[in-house]
């Protein structure tokens, strides 16, 4: 029945992204380059209305007693979606996609999908107490928004998702947690059917409908997860829009900038100057990178005891900060040089 389920998404997935860019302009999905663009074409959005739809059909369709049986988690997930289609369709406030972000966090905390620990540390319990519901809300809207603010690069928030789900699809396999498998894997076969018309050149982008959903669902079954394995390999597991978003924020307030102003200072925006503006090149890197971070990440997971009595949680936390700092440091300066670089050729042109 799984098989079928997947097969059935995958599918869908393609017909409904191909009636999409079909009809983009009439559904108002369309994305007009602007100063922060990697593109200079109007190109088709919303191709997250096209896999998140196929998403909840099929698992309706195959999974209907299961989907009835968790019908909060597949709530939550459907608000976010539909606040995303909005902002593709009619450019939804941040205080709007906040709010439901909370609401949907809200939905799982009374399903008992929350947050209450930090874990083990020398034996040691870090429970959160009354603190589990805002930290949960805290971690979910942080995450679902640090994803959303890598979609920037043909081919990059997808590549870097079905990593990330692909290592989560392996936890919940391991724990037989048939809610972890059967939302990544979905998820993720609806993802590469994407990847067939987003990859450079794309054809369409995800738009906020994708970037929304697919953040909320690996912070989801990130939190899920935590019951089997300890909440710092969290960290590693979705390392590059975890990094990305702390590096960028880190130096706007240092700019005495709002954390949340955009701009072209993220990693994939420095990465693709240092390739040349090749796009592929830059998304292959990354992916790579995050691909090593999840494999540091499952090896933790693999031995989350040994992680929760010893020395090694300490360690893992003091490397993952370390891991930031670095990142921050190389980018920054990396952003820096080709500042100057650019002052220094446009000064040539004018001479």
């Amino acid at each position: 029945m799984i098989i079928l389920n997947l097969l059935f998404t995958f599918i869908l997935s393609i017909v409904f992204i191909k009636l999409i860019i079909k009809n983009a302009t009439g559904f108002g999905l369309t994305d007009v380059p602007n100063d922060r663009s990697s593109h200079n074409i109007v190109t088709p959005r919303g191709a997250g209305i096209g896999f998140g739809g196929a998403f909840f059909i099929s698992n309706f369709i195959f999974n209907f007693s299961f989907f009835i049986e968790n019908g909060l988690v597949f709530l939550s997930i459907f608000l976010v979606f539909l606040i995303g289609i909005l902002d593709d369709n009619k450019d939804a406030s941040p205080k709007a996609k906040f709010y439901v972000i909370i609401i949907a966090t809200l939905l799982v905390f009374f399903d008992d999908i929350s947050i209450y620990s930090l874990g083990n540390f020398f034996g040691y319990e870090i429970s959160l107490l009354y603190f589990a519901l805002p930290f949960t809300m805290f971690a979910l809207s942080g995450f679902t928004n640090a994803l959303n603010l890598i979609d920037g690069l043909d081919g990059l928030a997808a590549s870097v998702s079905i990593i990330i789900l692909s290592t989560f699809l392996y936890i919940g396999y391991v724990n037989e947690d048939e809610l972890i498998i059967t939302i990544t894997s979905t998820t993720i076969v609806g993802l590469l059917a994407f990847l067939f018309f987003n990859w450079n050149p794309a054809s369409i982008f995800m738009g906020d409908s994708g970037s929304l959903f697919i953040g909320f669902i690996i912070s989801l079954v990130a939190v899920i997860s935590v019951q089997y394995i300890h909440p710092i390999t969290v960290l590693y597991l979705g390392a590059i829009p975890i990094l990305d978003t702390i590096v960028v924020m880190v130096r706007r307030i240092k700019k005495g900038l709002s954390p949340f102003s955009p701009d072209k200072t993220h990693i994939h925006h420095i990465l693709l100057k240092f390739f040349g503006k090749k796009v592929k090149k830059t998304v292959l890197f990354i992916a790579l990178v995050q691909s090593l971070f999840s494999l540091v990440g499952l090896m933790l997971a693999l031995n989350s005891e040994e992680l929760s009595s010893g020395i090694s949680s300490i360690i893992a936390l003091v490397a993952f900060i370390g891991i930031t700092i670095f990142f921050y440091m190389i980018f920054t300066g990396m952003q820096k040089r080709q500042k100057l670089i650019e002052k220094l050729s446009n000064r040539k042109k004018r001479n």
